[in-house]
Protein backbone atom coordinates (compact mmCIF):
# COMPACT_ATOMS: atom_id res chain seq x y z
CA UNK A 1 0.00 0.00 0.00
CA UNK A 2 1.38 3.23 -1.07
CA UNK A 3 2.47 5.73 1.65
CA UNK A 4 -0.34 8.28 2.55
CA UNK A 5 0.53 12.53 3.22
CA UNK A 6 -1.10 14.73 5.43
CA UNK A 7 -0.48 17.97 4.99
CA UNK A 8 -0.72 19.53 9.25
CA UNK A 9 -1.32 23.51 9.19
CA UNK A 10 -0.76 25.43 12.49
CA UNK A 11 1.04 28.47 13.40
CA UNK A 12 1.98 26.99 17.23
CA UNK A 13 5.56 24.95 16.22
CA UNK A 14 5.10 22.89 19.34
CA UNK A 15 1.84 21.60 17.93
CA UNK A 16 3.34 21.09 14.55
CA UNK A 17 5.76 18.76 16.18
CA UNK A 18 3.75 16.94 18.39
CA UNK A 19 1.11 16.25 15.40
CA UNK A 20 4.00 14.97 12.73
CA UNK A 21 5.63 12.78 15.39
CA UNK A 22 2.64 10.92 15.91
CA UNK A 23 2.03 10.43 12.36
CA UNK A 24 5.39 9.54 11.20
CA UNK A 25 4.76 6.53 13.66
CA UNK A 26 1.65 5.32 12.27
CA UNK A 27 3.67 5.70 8.90
CA UNK A 28 2.19 9.04 7.17
CA UNK A 29 4.45 11.14 5.24
CA UNK A 30 4.02 14.52 6.99
CA UNK A 31 4.15 18.38 4.96
CA UNK A 32 3.75 20.98 7.59
CA UNK A 33 2.88 24.08 6.82
CA UNK A 34 2.50 27.37 9.18
CA UNK A 35 -0.50 30.20 8.06
CA UNK A 36 -3.17 29.41 5.39
CA UNK A 37 -1.62 30.63 2.92
CA UNK A 38 1.27 28.16 2.47
CA UNK A 39 -1.38 25.97 3.81
CA UNK A 40 -3.33 26.57 0.09
CA UNK A 41 0.25 26.43 -1.53
CA UNK A 42 0.94 22.98 -0.33
CA UNK A 43 -2.01 21.33 -0.60
CA UNK A 44 -1.59 22.37 -4.72
CA UNK A 45 1.66 21.39 -4.89
CA UNK A 46 1.78 17.99 -3.15
CA UNK A 47 -2.10 16.94 -2.94
CA UNK A 48 -2.09 15.43 -0.02
CA UNK A 49 -4.80 12.14 1.17
CA UNK A 50 -5.66 14.94 4.30
CA UNK A 51 -5.40 17.79 5.24
CA UNK A 52 -5.28 18.88 9.44
CA UNK A 53 -6.13 22.57 9.64
CA UNK A 54 -5.97 25.28 12.72
CA UNK A 55 -8.40 27.86 12.59
CA UNK A 56 -6.77 31.08 14.33
CA UNK A 57 -4.00 31.68 11.74
CA UNK A 58 -1.37 34.68 10.82
CA UNK A 59 -2.27 35.97 6.55
CA UNK A 60 -5.00 33.70 5.83
CA UNK A 61 -7.18 31.86 8.58
CA UNK A 62 -8.20 28.47 8.21
CA UNK A 63 -11.94 29.40 7.31
CA UNK A 64 -10.68 31.25 3.84
CA UNK A 65 -7.60 28.12 3.64
CA UNK A 66 -10.52 25.98 3.57
CA UNK A 67 -12.67 27.79 1.20
CA UNK A 68 -9.60 28.26 -0.95
CA UNK A 69 -9.07 24.71 -0.99
CA UNK A 70 -12.21 23.62 -1.95
CA UNK A 71 -12.93 26.03 -5.25
CA UNK A 72 -9.81 24.39 -6.46
CA UNK A 73 -10.88 21.25 -8.68
CA UNK A 74 -7.16 19.47 -7.76
CA UNK A 75 -8.24 19.80 -4.11
CA UNK A 76 -11.59 20.03 -3.95
CA UNK A 77 -12.10 16.70 -2.99
CA UNK A 78 -9.35 16.34 -0.36
CA UNK A 79 -10.84 15.51 3.59
CA UNK A 80 -10.18 18.37 5.34
CA UNK A 81 -9.73 18.55 9.33
CA UNK A 82 -10.49 21.68 11.38
CA UNK A 83 -8.22 21.87 14.22
CA UNK A 84 -9.29 24.53 16.52
CA UNK A 85 -9.38 25.94 19.95
CA UNK A 86 -12.85 27.66 19.50
CA UNK A 87 -15.80 26.09 20.09
CA UNK A 88 -19.51 26.71 19.84
CA UNK A 89 -22.45 25.53 17.41
CA UNK A 90 -21.95 28.95 14.73
CA UNK A 91 -18.29 27.71 14.59
CA UNK A 92 -18.88 24.47 14.03
CA UNK A 93 -21.39 25.37 11.30
CA UNK A 94 -19.72 27.55 9.78
CA UNK A 95 -16.58 24.79 9.56
CA UNK A 96 -18.55 22.35 8.07
CA UNK A 97 -20.95 24.79 5.66
CA UNK A 98 -17.19 25.81 4.46
CA UNK A 99 -16.21 22.08 3.22
CA UNK A 100 -14.51 20.54 5.66
CA UNK A 101 -14.40 16.99 6.75
CA UNK A 102 -14.48 16.64 10.05
CA UNK A 103 -14.10 19.44 13.82
CA UNK A 104 -12.07 18.28 16.24
CA UNK A 105 -11.39 20.38 19.24
CA UNK A 106 -8.25 21.23 21.54
CA UNK A 107 -6.52 20.19 23.34
CA UNK A 108 -6.95 16.80 21.53
CA UNK A 109 -5.48 12.97 21.95
CA UNK A 110 -2.76 12.63 19.08
CA UNK A 111 -4.37 9.03 18.65
CA UNK A 112 -7.86 10.24 18.56
CA UNK A 113 -6.55 12.41 15.49
CA UNK A 114 -5.05 9.74 13.79
CA UNK A 115 -7.78 7.61 14.16
CA UNK A 116 -9.81 10.33 12.69
CA UNK A 117 -7.51 10.92 9.73
CA UNK A 118 -7.45 6.86 8.36
CA UNK A 119 -11.25 7.20 8.88
CA UNK A 120 -11.49 10.35 6.78
CA UNK A 121 -8.92 9.06 4.03
CA UNK A 122 -10.35 5.34 4.40
CA UNK A 123 -14.48 7.18 3.31
CA UNK A 124 -13.77 8.70 0.16
CA UNK A 125 -12.84 5.13 -1.74
CA UNK A 126 -15.74 3.66 -0.16
CA UNK A 127 -17.90 6.28 -1.04
CA UNK A 128 -17.10 6.60 -4.80
CA UNK A 129 -17.51 2.89 -5.04
CA UNK A 130 -20.68 3.23 -3.93
CA UNK A 131 -21.96 6.62 -5.55
CA UNK A 132 -20.35 5.68 -8.94
CA UNK A 133 -23.07 3.04 -9.28
CA UNK A 134 -25.86 4.71 -7.57
CA UNK A 135 -25.74 8.71 -10.54
CA UNK A 136 -23.82 9.70 -12.74
CA UNK A 137 -20.68 11.95 -12.96
CA UNK A 138 -22.82 14.37 -15.14
CA UNK A 139 -26.12 14.92 -13.51
CA UNK A 140 -28.39 17.05 -16.35
CA UNK A 141 -31.63 18.18 -14.89
CA UNK A 142 -33.59 20.69 -16.78
CA UNK A 143 -31.20 24.02 -16.55
CA UNK A 144 -29.29 22.37 -13.73
CA UNK A 145 -26.06 20.70 -14.89
CA UNK A 146 -23.96 18.89 -12.12
CA UNK A 147 -20.55 17.58 -12.69
CA UNK A 148 -19.19 14.94 -10.02
CA UNK A 149 -15.91 14.72 -11.54
CA UNK A 150 -14.91 18.04 -11.25
CA UNK A 151 -17.22 19.28 -8.52
CA UNK A 152 -19.08 22.12 -11.09
CA UNK A 153 -22.45 23.01 -10.75
CA UNK A 154 -23.95 25.16 -13.64
CA UNK A 155 -27.35 26.40 -13.80
CA UNK A 156 -28.90 27.94 -16.77
CA UNK A 157 -25.00 27.63 -18.77
CA UNK A 158 -23.46 30.02 -15.55
CA UNK A 159 -21.07 28.02 -13.45
CA UNK A 160 -21.82 28.30 -9.32
CA UNK A 161 -19.17 27.68 -6.62
CA UNK A 162 -20.87 25.03 -4.22
CA UNK A 163 -18.82 24.38 -1.16
CA UNK A 164 -18.25 20.80 -1.03
CA UNK A 165 -20.97 19.74 1.48
CA UNK A 166 -23.39 21.73 -0.19
CA UNK A 167 -22.29 20.22 -3.62
CA UNK A 168 -22.77 16.67 -1.97
CA UNK A 169 -25.95 17.46 -0.70
CA UNK A 170 -27.25 18.93 -3.86
CA UNK A 171 -25.63 15.58 -5.91
CA UNK A 172 -27.26 13.80 -3.38
CA UNK A 173 -30.59 14.47 -3.59
CA UNK A 174 -30.48 15.49 -7.72
CA UNK A 175 -29.75 12.00 -7.98
CA UNK A 176 -32.49 10.35 -6.34
CA UNK A 177 -35.45 12.76 -7.42
CA UNK A 178 -38.83 12.66 -5.46
CA UNK A 179 -37.57 10.73 -3.00
CA UNK A 180 -37.74 12.29 0.83
CA UNK A 181 -34.61 11.97 3.19
CA UNK A 182 -34.95 13.00 6.66
CA UNK A 183 -32.00 15.58 8.43
CA UNK A 184 -30.52 12.28 10.27
CA UNK A 185 -30.20 10.15 7.29
CA UNK A 186 -28.93 13.16 5.11
CA UNK A 187 -26.07 13.76 8.37
CA UNK A 188 -24.80 10.14 8.38
CA UNK A 189 -25.04 10.23 4.39
CA UNK A 190 -22.54 13.39 3.68
CA UNK A 191 -20.99 13.85 6.85
CA UNK A 192 -20.17 10.57 7.72
CA UNK A 193 -21.04 8.65 11.11
CA UNK A 194 -17.77 9.70 12.88
CA UNK A 195 -18.87 13.62 12.70
CA UNK A 196 -21.10 14.97 15.80
CA UNK A 197 -22.89 17.97 14.43
CA UNK A 198 -26.45 18.98 14.11
CA UNK A 199 -29.09 18.26 12.64
CA UNK A 200 -29.95 22.10 12.11
CA UNK A 201 -26.36 22.06 9.83
CA UNK A 202 -28.47 20.00 7.29
CA UNK A 203 -30.91 23.28 7.15
CA UNK A 204 -28.41 25.69 6.85
CA UNK A 205 -26.83 23.98 4.28
CA UNK A 206 -29.96 23.96 2.42
CA UNK A 207 -30.55 27.18 2.59
CA UNK A 208 -27.09 28.47 0.73
CA UNK A 209 -27.98 25.65 -1.69
CA UNK A 210 -31.39 27.36 -2.22
CA UNK A 211 -30.22 30.85 -2.40
CA UNK A 212 -27.75 29.63 -5.16
CA UNK A 213 -30.26 28.08 -6.80
CA UNK A 214 -31.74 31.29 -7.71
CA UNK A 215 -35.30 31.04 -9.61
CA UNK A 216 -34.87 27.44 -9.26
CA UNK A 217 -34.79 27.44 -5.62
CA UNK A 218 -37.65 25.58 -5.08
CA UNK A 219 -36.67 21.94 -6.87
CA UNK A 220 -35.33 21.51 -3.15
CA UNK A 221 -38.77 20.96 -1.28
CA UNK A 222 -39.68 20.84 2.29
CA UNK A 223 -41.75 18.03 3.37
CA UNK A 224 -42.82 18.91 6.81
CA UNK A 225 -42.20 16.20 9.35
CA UNK A 226 -40.46 14.18 7.02
CA UNK A 227 -37.28 16.20 5.61
CA UNK A 228 -36.18 17.40 2.05
CA UNK A 229 -36.86 15.79 -1.22
CA UNK A 230 -35.14 17.40 -4.75
CA UNK A 231 -38.37 17.56 -7.66
CA UNK A 232 -38.79 18.77 -10.68
CA UNK A 233 -42.11 19.82 -10.36
CA UNK A 234 -41.69 23.88 -9.59
CA UNK A 235 -44.96 25.04 -10.88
Amino acid sequence: MAQKTVLIVDDEPDILELLAYNLHKEGFEVVKASNGQEAVAKALERLPDAIVLDIMMPEMDGFEACKAIRANAATSAIPVIFLTAKSGEIDEILGLELGADDYIQKPISPRLLVSRIKARIRRPAESVRTETIAAPELLKIAALEINRQNYTVRIDGVEHFFPKKEFELLAFLASNPDKIFDREFLLRRIWGESVQVIERTVDVHISKIREKLGKYHSSIETVKGLGYRFTTDTE
